[in-house]
């Protein structure tokens, strides 16, 4: 180790990369010093179907033969644990496994049902398909005049259950609960209204109007139980929180203790992991660790994103793979509007703000195509560190939303 540095550890999936820096050079990360998970997976969510925010357990709201709708968010950690501990509670208060169904967004990934526990095997599974008139049924028109078509399960379903992770969403600010129902689970032309709706500022957790709509149709919907994980550090699952809709608000407050960062000053360099399970990773989870360190680097400085994944590029990701500026992706996301358009928009904007370095299992040409320079040694990365200036480490920088701030 070189004199008046100290050691940095980066866990990157299964690798430790080690580099140093000096003291001085760092910019303190401010946040909340987490605790570690109260119990495991199954133990949080037990409590939290046992004991709603200002509700019965669960299942004394439900009855033998009522049809079940779970919304389940597909990305979710430990979900085979999770889910099981719904169906068992559904199980309890004799639902059958035939009348629960569950029920993903469109294009979500499939990884989950790998995992499935037995209790499990024989639940409905659907898949929302925005496309398909069949599938979709009138519930009302709102305050504002919109006419509401959502998935026909959903609306004919006698209780719901929304099991999804609180995190941040370059559309909607919060993602999860509510906004997990819509536009979620809305008719195409609907979710193309909101696909392009995109904000680079931090989030705030008063609603905005379409987190407003989004409450007014579970409103109209009836009473949905929203069951909201905060995740930890990987694929940790730091709390669970279970409730009707007064209890969204609750999740964002858990959501930002949890996850709300500042820092006193803008970094040169900022050094951004992405850890978690390959399979629950999405490029949009790159694009979010991206827009973190953006958010709290000079202009033209330098961006550097750790991960062990390569996830699936959608088709904004391959668009821009064929432009040659970043700045040329809006106005050709807007052309194609694509279902990954805010995750892009993102990336594009720090490639814009910063020089990009990605460290990956994406082969270079991959890299280089959209706009970063590979990494693939903590040797390289620390020449990074040595062209000079302050440095900011974001550790889960997908999972942070930091911002610069002079309080203390």
């Amino acid at each position: 180790m070189v004199e008046g540095r100290q050691p940095v550890e980066l866990r990157i999936g299964e690798q430790l990369w080690r580099v140093e820096i000096a003291a001085e050079r760092c910019v303190p990360l401010r946040r909340a010093i987490p605790s570690p998970p109260a119990g495991s997976p199954a133990e949080l969510i037990r409590a939290a179907l046992e004991q709603p925010r200002r509700f019965v357990p669960l299942r004394q709201a439900v009855t033998p033969g009522d049809r079940i709708a779970i919304v389940l968010d597909p990305d979710l950690p430990a979900i085979g644990e999770l889910l099981e501990e719904v169906i068992r509670h559904l199980h309890s208060a004799g639902i059958a496994s035939e009348a629960i169904t569950i029920l993903t967004p469109p294009q979500a990934s499939t990884h989950w049902q790998t995992d499935l526990p037995e209790c499990c095997r024989l639940v409905q599974r659907e898949q929302h398909d925005p496309g398909d008139r069949s599938r979709l049924a009138y519930l009302a028109s709102t305050a504002g005049g919109r006419r509401l078509y959502l998935n026909r399960t959903l609306i004919d379903a006698d209780f719901v259950i929304v099991l999804s992770g609180r995190r941040y969403d370059p559309r909607t600010g919060y993602a999860g609960a509510e906004t997990a129902i819509f536009p979620d689970l809305a008719d195409a032309e609907t979710r193309s209204a909101f696909a392009g709706r995109f904000r680079s500022s931090a989030p705030r957790p008063e609603a905005d109007s379409l987190r407003s709509e989004a409450a007014e149709v579970v409103g109209l919907l009836g009473l949905p139980l929203f069951v909201q994980v905060i995740e930890g550090e990987g694929d940790q699952v730091q709390e669970v929180i279970a409730g009707l809709a007064e209890s969204c608000q609750e999740g964002i407050a858990r959501q930002d203790a949890r996850w709300r960062a500042a820092v006193a000053e803008e970094a040169d360099t900022v050094v951004a992991t992405v850890t978690g399970s390959t399979g629950r990773l999405r490029f949009a989870d790159l694009a979010l660790a991206a827009a973190s360190a953006a958010r709290v680097a000079r202009k033209g400085g330098r961006i550097a994103i750790l991960t062990q994944a390569a996830p699936d590029l959608g088709a904004g990701a391959s668009l821009l793979r064929t432009l040659d500026d970043p700045q040329q992706a809006p106005r050709q996301l807007e052309r194609l509007r694509p279902d990954d358009w805010a995750a892009c928009r993102l990336w594009a904007q720090a490639a814009f703000h910063c020089s990009l370095f990605l460290a990956s299992q994406y082969p270079d040409a991959v890299v280089e195509e959209l706009f970063a320079t590979p990494l693939h040694s903590p040797v390289q990365l620390q020449r990074l560190l040595d062209a000079g200036g302050q440095v900011l480490f974001l550790p889960d920088a997908h999972k942070l939303m930091v911002t610069v701030s002079s309080q203390t």
